[in-house]
């Protein structure tokens, strides 16, 4: 994928994660962290394991 198509695509992510009210924040972190717990790929599971930090889910 072209990094400037990553970019935005990134930036779009966290702007929906932006709006989110804390109960969806808290729903989606759950999503995330068993996405995290069933993914094999090392690479994929890295991502997700620092997504809810670099997306503001983490507090």
């Amino acid at each position: 994928m072209d990094q400037d198509d990553t970019v935005k695509a990134l930036e779009g992510v966290a702007a929906v994660v932006d709006r989110l009210s804390d109960s969806q924040r808290g729903e989606f972190q759950q999503v995330i962290e068993a996405m995290t717990a069933a993914e094999t790929d090392p690479g994929r599971r890295e991502f997700l394991e620092v997504f809810p930090d670099g997306f503001g889910l983490a507090e």
